[in-house]
């Protein structure tokens, strides 16, 4: 599925398409980040390292179940479209 991953990490330019987040994505975004502010005013240094590491490895692992997630659905998609093709 190399193409489908080119297409997700933006290396290929898909016809134009709203990017804009919906209000509830904004809403739960901002107060991921206001709790991790709080979070963080709390820790020592040593925690605030280890929470920073934590939370790379968690946006990782995120960003490869999304594209996981976006592959098998284009593939979902594919196949509903050729079923209905054939009918």
């Amino acid at each position: 599925m190399r193409l489908l991953e080119e297409f997700w990490y933006g290396n290929i330019e898909p016809t134009e398409y709203d990017t804009n987040a919906c209000k509830e994505y904004k809403e739960v975004l901002h107060l991921i980040t206001r709790n991790e502010e709080k979070l963080q005013a709390t820790m020592t240094d040593e925690q605030k390292e280890l929470f920073s590491r934590y939370t790379d490895a968690v946006r990782e692992y995120q960003t490869m179940a999304e594209c996981l997630l976006f592959q098998n659905s284009f593939k979902l998609g594919a196949r509903m479209m050729l079923a209905v093709m054939e009918e």
